[in-house]
């Protein structure tokens, strides 16, 4: 199997720089036409509707991808706040071919996140509280009863769409190990595209993670 490996060097500043610092989203080939996007679910008619993020115009949703969007939305769907996902697939007129699910959670705020574009991955776990945001400058882990902490980190490809970030700055031994498993959070009944595992210096927490808008695997 090969290995790839890549040094992200970083300088521990301010994590979420100006956008201009990135050279923008990674696009595999499969990925050519279709288009990431943040917006709304809405049943309507019979169908499954998405509002793109600060668009009025709503997309008949089809479901290409396989991706159980109709399943995953009708879990959480409730009377209280608005249905948020965030998607990657091809307009086709007024239809969204959906190829891609990285997320669906109860939000209305979502749509507004200022440090969505910049970063690569976000993870989070509970019992006790922990979340991990990464991007092109370093990883940043908060823990509940610690301070932040943020570091660089080494990104080894695992292949089947798994890797590992690692590092060992400041006297710790710090492993995010990532997989593209359906996950579901435990708290908030969100759905999200892969599972993470958060492991420092032996000490195991498990949670779910999802790609930020500086990577679209």
């Amino acid at each position: 199997m090969r290995v790839a490996r890549s040094l992200v060097l970083v300088a521990l500043l301010p994590l979420f720089a100006a956008c201009q610092l990135f050279d923008g989203p990674r696009q595999s080939a499969s990925h050519v036409g279709q288009t990431r996007m943040q917006g709304q679910l809405i049943a309507a008619d019979g169908k499954l509707m998405f509002q793109p993020c600060n668009e009025q115009r709503s997309l008949v949703v089809n479901d290409t991808g396989g991706t159980s969007v109709l399943q995953e939305a009708a879990s959480l769907a409730d009377d209280q706040g608005k249905l948020f996902a965030d998607v990657r697939g091809k307009i086709n007129g007024s239809s969204l071919d959906l190829a891609q699910l990285y997320r669906v959670e109860r939000s209305g705020t979502a749509c507004d996140d200022p440090n969505f574009k910049l970063l690569i991955l976000r993870a989070a776990g509970h019992g006790p509280e922990w979340n991990v945001k990464v991007s092109g400058k370093g990883m940043v882990i908060d823990r509940a009863g610690e301070p932040p902490l943020a570091v660089p980190y080494v990104e080894e490809q695992l292949g089947d769409g798994r890797f590992n970030l690692s590092s060992e700055a400041n006297g710790k031994h710090i492993e995010l190990w990532v997989a593209p498993n359906r996950c579901v959070d435990s708290s908030t009944g969100s759905i999200q595209h892969m599972s993470a595992e958060l492991r420092i210096d032996g000490q195991v927490q498990r949670g779910c993670g999802y790609f930020g808008g500086a990577r679209s695997d």
